[in-house]
């Protein structure tokens, strides 16, 4: 049998109680005492039980992780910073996977279970307003990522200055017929990607068109999904004929951008050259596709978020934080900017980071 805390009395001399305060850091223990108790802990190389440690701090060192898909290449770069980051402080992790939006308000009812976890980290959708208040009422740490609400820490990428620039990067080399492949317009980060090439279109004069828009099938992810990515550019592709016939094409995401890569080759149409494509997000995939895309930082996101939930069981009343990420330009071959020579006035933003405080309402 291992070493108690009433070996630990009897060799310092003093009382469990006394025992339990200096080794949970309790104020109300004279330096003195503290530092006996903990020299002869350390000189009988005393090992507290993790299940005893937890209950005396009503800490579970256990968080929830609620999320859309374990699959998504991004999803997966992101947990990887969280799990980094998570065993570097010593928690474990419950992971959620969303197949259906019933599961969300399933999920988060399990995570408010008095005593179940000690925080919780939301990706990537919509929080409902009925467990935002009882998150509150609960004062149980809560930190959204790619999602922002007004009462919680929230860690966020510009998906519509993002596809602004993405957009931009085209008409820079000479595009004018840029059209876009998209994923299901009910999700926050397609609506707003889906912005940022109107805005980036209609800035430079140019008529915003509905049917240069391609919207893959919902299927997985939303739609987010190689396969939806490889189907939405077969039909651009079969439809593409005329003098307006489209030269260049945003897509809301990498892996969608790689299923596209996929129909272009079957198609025996060249890229650059006959259609010049910028993806989003910078998965692993991107580099070995040679795909220009936009960049979002999703290690360091996942990092920041179990960052911010630390602070936040540390700090419980601080106020809410927004850090908000503009994703940077990644050049390569897909965007055949070697083909072309830029045109004038079209620079891009550089990346930046910012954090403020959220005024609650």
């Amino acid at each position: 049998m291992g070493v108690t805390i009433y070996d630990l009395a009897r060799e310092a001399g003093v009382g469990i109680g006394t025992v339990s305060r200096c080794l949970n850091g309790h104020p109300h223990v004279s330096p003195q005492t503290r530092a006996r108790v903990l020299a002869v802990a350390k000189r009988l190389s005393y090992q507290p039980h993790a299940q005893a440690q937890r209950l005396a701090s009503r800490r579970t060192n256990t968080i929830s992780v609620i999320i859309p898909s374990f699959t998504n290449y991004f999803f997966v770069q992101v947990l990887q910073g969280v799990q980094d980051q998570a065993a570097e402080v010593g928690v474990d992790l419950i992971l959620y996977s969303v197949s259906h939006p019933a599961q969300i308000e399933q999920y988060l009812g399990r995570s408010l279970h008095r005593g179940h976890v000690d925080g919780v980290l939301f990706f990537s959708m919509k929080l409902p307003e009925s467990y935002a208040a009882r998150f509150e009422q609960m004062h149980l740490p809560l930190v959204l990522v790619d999602a922002f609400h007004p009462s919680f820490d929230s860690i966020r990428v510009q998906n519509k200055e993002g596809s602004l620039a993405a957009t931009r990067h085209l008409l820079s080399l000479g595009h004018r017929a840029i059209a876009m492949i998209n994923a299901s317009l009910s999700t926050q980060p397609a609506q707003e990607r889906l912005a940022g090439y109107r805005m980036a279109l209609e800035e430079a004069g140019l008529v915003f068109r509905m049917d240069r828009v391609v919207i893959g099938e919902a299927g997985k992810n939303d739609g987010f999904n190689r396969e939806a990515g490889r189907e939405s550019m077969r039909r651009l592709i079969a439809g593409n004929t005329g003098a307006d016939r489209v030269t260049a094409v945003v897509i809301a995401s990498d892996v969608q951008a790689i299923g596209a890569l996929e129909a272009t080759r079957a198609a025996h149409v060249r890229v650059p050259e006959d259609f010049a494509l910028i993806g989003f997000d910078d998965i692993e995939l991107a580099q070995y596709a040679e795909l220009t895309t936009m960049r979002q930082p999703m290690y360091d996101m996942g990092q920041l978020a179990m960052e911010k939930l630390t602070k936040r069981m540390k700090e419980p009343g601080a106020p809410a934080t927004l850090t908000s990420f503009l994703p940077d330009l990644i050049v390569r071959r897909t965007c055949g900017a070697a083909l072309r020579a830029p045109v004038e006035g079209t620079a891009l933003s550089p990346q930046w980071e910012a954090e403020a405080s959220v005024p609650t309402a």
